[in-house]
């Protein structure tokens, strides 16, 4: 027993967070404590810097990150918090810039680098 203290049940329902200047930061959902459903994380201009998906507080798929300008940067997926199956990674003019499979959070197999102008510069394998 926890004489003297308040113990406060989880947290369940809407959750937002805010920068200090008011602006949104960041929102989701929580279930019994834990994060739950689409969460998605804001810049301070305002625009979205990556949104996800969480179960039982675990990050799962997918995910899409964004540059500052609102462009497109990176998609990819999570296997109990550790990036798995594939990513990709886009240049400043949205054309692909690399792209591979990660499991348990570490790159394998093949993976393509593209140019600037989406043409395959190169490949690396990974174990």
């Amino acid at each position: 027993m926890n004489a003297g203290k308040t113990v406060k049940p989880p947290e369940t329902g809407p959750h937002k967070e805010y920068f200090t200047d008011g602006r949104l930061a960041i929102e989701g959902e929580y279930r019994d404590g834990k994060k739950t459903g689409t969460w998605t994380y804001y810049l301070r201009n305002g625009r979205v810097k990556a949104t996800g998906k969480y179960e039982d507080d675990e990050m799962t798929r997918p995910w899409t990150w964004y540059r500052e300008s609102g462009a497109l940067w990176q998609t990819g997926q999570f296997a109990s918090n550790r990036q798995a199956g594939e990513w990709r990674w886009y240049h400043l003019n949205g054309k692909l810039m690399d792209a591979g499979m990660f499991a348990d959070g570490k790159k394998t197999g093949e993976w393509k680098i593209y140019d600037e102008n989406g043409n395959l510069a190169r490949a690396k394998k990974y174990k």
